[in-house]
């Protein structure tokens, strides 16, 4: 084995997570290498936000196709090349990884890059060893390997699939099961189902996207049903899947009671666990939780102290922006000790799906746990732009506390949900009241326009006085 003991840390994966860690710590004078299974990226950039968002895209551009009669505009009905599809969405991820300004960076900085060492493990608490042959030691190590799909327990289960099995595909499904709908299981949902697959999606909870709020949840369902998606909430326990002449069907049952449902193809989406098969944790005194989850503290060190972890591997807020938040604090501290803790940042979380949806901050159930609460709902089929654009399905809601009159949350079904959202979390972060937020002369007619619009809404629930740019926000499209 080839062995190096010229480094100062080690970056184990090459996620959002692994990369900003490689970057903080070189950044900060470390002699650091970044070691990754495949590609530079991680499964987000090559299997994950950027493929599958291409593949949102393209559903979308569907849809809007659709609605081109209603301005006018004559065309053929939209006809889907999936190969073709598919093919586009390589030419995305070849595109992000050749221009991304963090490969760039970390060239400059002299990281050094081992792409496609396999799986990486721990020889001891100082020596990672890969499957290409490698031997690193350093005296700091950061764990960002992230997750994977989890694994069900049930005979048959090889017959099914994940998202990541859309890519060998070679045309699109006539019909799919679609097992969990959490925000990997509607996206997926969504994207099939403008496709033109028959779609049935089952939840063994009383509600789809559970950690969504209430009204969330029950729009998106009224949504999906209009739209032809089948939804089961409460559908049982799967008790296996077998294969039939046409695809699989799975077996299922409630209170006693046998069913079944059969497609083309099932996919599971029941939720994403640590990727930390082969890593030999044990062997650097690494614990994990009963989830198997790596355990870390407030600088995101692991039991071993000169060991640490960024990301979806930690199992706290499994997303993009969140990984590379980790990925910064987990490098600063292991550079320069434990100077900087994870803190409980402002995260807004949306998919982009039909119809799009995205929150940030608390759900009402759980704002009126601990806060005297007002809200304010604004409805989609109220709004200008969304009159204009043909899209007034939907609604956006904030959650204000009436004592510091500030935002708890915002929740947003429909079309540019996320990009909404996005707007809600700044004002969150910055701790300012709804009324402040009310008095901001957003461009008319915007999506962003909307959140003013609603925050004017939150203002006057609350008695508080509403300037004139608030009042032009609520009552612009009678006078234009």
């Amino acid at each position: 084995m080839k062995r190096d003991r010229s480094i100062d840390i080690i970056v184990i994966g090459a996620g959002p997570a692994g990369v900003l860690a490689a970057l903080r710590a070189a950044d900060l004078g470390a002699r650091t290498m970044l070691v990754t299974r495949a590609e530079f990226g991680g499964m987000a950039a090559n299997d994950g936000p950027v493929p599958v968002r291409t593949l949102a895209h393209a559903a979308r551009l569907i849809r809007e196709a659709r609605q081109l009669g209603q301005y006018g505009i004559g065309v053929g009905k939209p006809v889907l090349d999936y190969p073709r599809l598919l093919a586009r969405v390589r030419e995305v991820v070849d595109d992000v990884s050749a221009h991304s300004s963090l490969r760039r960076q970390i060239d400059s900085l002299g990281v050094i890059v081992h792409e496609h060492a396999g799986v990486a493990r721990f020889a001891d608490q100082h020596t990672v060893e890969t499957e290409d042959g490698l031997r690193l030691q350093a005296e700091k190590i950061i764990i960002c390997t992230g997750g994977v799909s989890r694994r069900l327990s049930v005979p048959g289960f090889e017959l099914t699939s994940t998202h990541s099995d859309a890519w060998g595909l070679t045309s699109v499904p006539s019909s799919m099961l679609i097992i969990g709908a959490g925000a990997t299981g509607v996206q997926i949902a969504s994207i099939f189902n403008a496709f033109g697959s028959r779609i049935q999606l089952f939840q063994t909870g009383p509600r789809i996207l559970p950690s969504e709020d209430e009204d969330v949840s029950t729009a998106v369902t009224a949504a999906f049903r209009d739209s032809c998606i089948v939804v089961h909430e409460n559908f049982g326990a799967i008790e296996s899947f077998e294969k039939t002449p046409t695809g699989v069907r799975m077996i299922f049952s409630r209170n006693g009671n046998r069913d079944s449902a059969e497609a083309t193809l099932a996919v599971v989406a029941v939720g994403w666990v640590a990727d930390s098969a082969g890593l030999r944790l044990a062997t650097a005194g690494v614990e994990t939780d009963h989830r198997g989850f790596v355990q870390v503290d407030e600088y995101l060190r692991t039991s071993t102290p000169h060991i640490f972890a960024a990301g979806d591997i930690t199992g706290r807020l499994m997303l993009v922006p969140q990984a590379i938040q980790d990925g910064f604090v987990a490098a600063t501290n292991a550079v320069l000790g434990p100077t900087m803790k994870i803190g409980d940042p402002v995260s807004p979380i949306g998919s982009f799906t039909d119809p799009e949806y995205a929150q940030v901050g608390l759900t009402e159930t759980k704002a009126r746990e601990t806060h005297d609460v007002v809200t304010a709902v604004v409805r989609f089929d109220s709004t200008t732009r969304t009159i204009i654009d043909g899209r007034t399905m939907g609604f956006c809601k904030l959650i204000v506390d009436r004592t510091t009159c500030r935002i708890l949350g915002c929740h947003v079904v429909g079309e540019r949900a996320v990009e909404i959202t996005q707007i809600a979390a700044i004002a969150i972060a910055a701790r300012m009241r709804v009324n402040d937020l009310a008095h901001i002369p957003l461009s008319f007619p915007t999506y962003a326009g909307i959140l003013a619009r609603v925050a004017a809404s939150a203002t006057r629930e609350l008695n508080l006085e509403v300037g004139w740019q608030a009042h032009q926000a609520e009552s612009a499209r009678h006078q234009f």
